[in-house]
């Protein structure tokens, strides 16, 4: 008998990282994030696929990392990655002062990176697009779509570039992949009343939110509601199930026998150790254990099994746990691993798994759905709170429009104006006032931001004084050429 319905929702973003910086961050996210977490994910899933199965899990795929996936400059850059993973593994195992310890988890290291660098020549070498769209056409995985750059939406004053950036993220998944999702993951699970209408405008049919938002509206995350007047839905994440996992203090990855990820063989740059325990410094952890990590691999996802079934029993409906795709691999070396056994121990134990598109055709409502995130406070505060970013991101939007409304509407396409959206696009990313709120990165990301701002006003500066702009705009466009398709007329 089935005793309900999970929909597993995965986000992968990461923000526009070409030729800017490539290591420690910068290019080097996407690397490791290609490397340990896209690949294996996507390869458990067309594991599963491969067997028959379907409606496995809701894959959110950002208009920014398609666009990452599919760029010539990346895909090169990520085959000499690989390759120099495989340097590295060799040169730890070579080493004169590595122990055997050091050894075995270079010869393990080896073995990861000659799959992953098979992995890219037979599957990924000519881009992400066909990869996620054979997986999509399979019927394993719902894609989600979103707003271009990944905004935070709720702190967007205009509706005029709501409905731009969210455009323009759809029109280039439908380039990508096909043809529009009817689904997007709204960045930061960010809302405020109104989106709703905006996205129907655009097509758009559901979305998430995080839990409280749908708490502090009165309704439970156990359904899907449609919201205020609008078609659209609404699914809420089911904290209570998903921190199971996420939670840094009780979650599956801080388990002792999983791989640190905090711990590192500076010469190599490669994790030997496992975790432990979370009060064990670095120098005295102990050495990582393929095999013991995959028997907690087992228990723990037996663990969560029970934990939604008991869920779904205690509160029939639907449960929908929603992660950052990073999480499997990147940050928690086993969770490939671990999604892999849940993915064929739930509906073992007579739970449903479903897509979001799907979940939504049973919705109820109307709900009316109140503001809110899944940022600290569950608000907008992580974004609002950086004052100066949020000033600045204003005034290049309010520039922005100023611009096409006097030019666009008595010239053909220009490409200076063009790329001066783009640039203006990639100064509304999320990214950058959150690294700099949790202190991840703050320089770099306070850097990124002052350098889109200075480059959309060096084209502003060009277009209004009449001096050559197509000039400049096709040097910029060499470094920030996201969404070639974008036409600023459509503004």
């Amino acid at each position: 008998m089935t005793v309900g319905t999970c929909c597993i929702v995965l986000h992968t973003h990461l923000p526009w990282l070409a030729h800017a910086g490539a290591w420690p961050v910068g290019e080097e996210w996407l690397h490791q994030a290609w490397a340990t977490s896209y690949d294996p994910v996507v390869e458990v899933l067309e594991r599963l696929a491969a067997e028959g199965r379907t409606d496995l899990l809701t894959l959110g795929v950002t208009p920014v990392v398609n666009a990452m996936l599919d760029d010539p400059y990346l895909l090169a850059a990520q085959h000499t990655w690989l390759g120099t993973w495989q340097v590295r593994a060799a040169g730890l195992a070579a080493r004169p002062d590595a122990t055997p310890a050091l050894r075995d988890t270079a010869a393990y290291e080896w073995r990861l990176a000659s799959h992953a660098l098979e992995r890219f020549e037979t599957r990924w070498r000519h881009g992400g697009s066909p990869v996620l769209r054979a997986l999509r056409d399979s019927g394993a995985v719902e894609l989600l779509g979103g707003p271009a750059t990944h905004p935070f939406q709720p702190l967007v004053p205009d509706e005029r570039l709501l409905h731009a950036q969210l455009r323009t993220g759809l029109d280039d998944a439908a380039i990508r992949w096909g043809a529009r999702p009817p689904g997007i993951w709204a960045p930061e699970c960010g809302y405020r009343p109104g989106l709703e209408q905006v996205y129907a405008a655009n097509g758009v049919t559901h979305f998430v939110a995080d839990g409280p938002t749908l708490l502090g509206s009165g309704v439970p995350t156990s359904a899907a509601y449609r919201v205020r007047d609008s078609d659209v839905v609404v699914l809420g994440r089911d904290l209570d199930v998903t921190y199971r996992v996420w939670s840094p203090r009780s979650g599956y990855p801080g388990g002792r026998w999983y791989r640190d990820f905090h711990t590192f063989d500076h010469g190599s740059g490669i994790r030997p150790s496992r975790v432990t325990s979370r009060r064990t410094p670095p120098q005295d952890k102990r050495p990582y254990d393929p095999a013991r990590a995959a028997l907690a691999v087992e228990r723990d996802a037996r663990d969560f099994v029970r934990v939604v079934v008991e869920r779904l029993r205690a509160r029939p409906g639907l449960t929908v746990v929603a992660y950052d795709t990073e999480l499997f691999g990147h940050w928690w070396h086993e969770g490939p691993a671990w999604l892999d056994r849940v993915l064929r121990l739930l509906p073992e134990a007579g739970v449903r798994l479903a897509t979001l598109r799907q979940a939504a055709e049973t919705a109820t409502g109307p709900v009316d759905l109140v503001s809110g995130s899944w940022g600290s406070g569950k608000d907008s505060r992580v974004w609002a709170g950086q004052a100066g970013i949020q000033d600045e991101s204003r005034q290049v939007q309010r520039r922005l429009l100023d611009l096409v409304d006097k030019r666009a509407p008595r010239r053909d396409r220009d490409l200076a104006l063009d790329q001066a959206a783009r640039e203006a696009f990639l100064v509304m990313s999320s990214d950058w006032a959150f690294s700099v709120s949790k202190d991840s990165a703050a320089d770099y990301a306070r850097s990124r931001h002052a350098t889109h701002v200075e480059r959309f006003t060096d084209l502003a500066d060009a277009i209004e004084s009449g001096r050559d702009a197509t000039t400049l705009a096709h040097r910029l466009r060499a470094v920030d050429g996201p969404f070639g398709h974008l036409d600023a007329r459509t503004f």
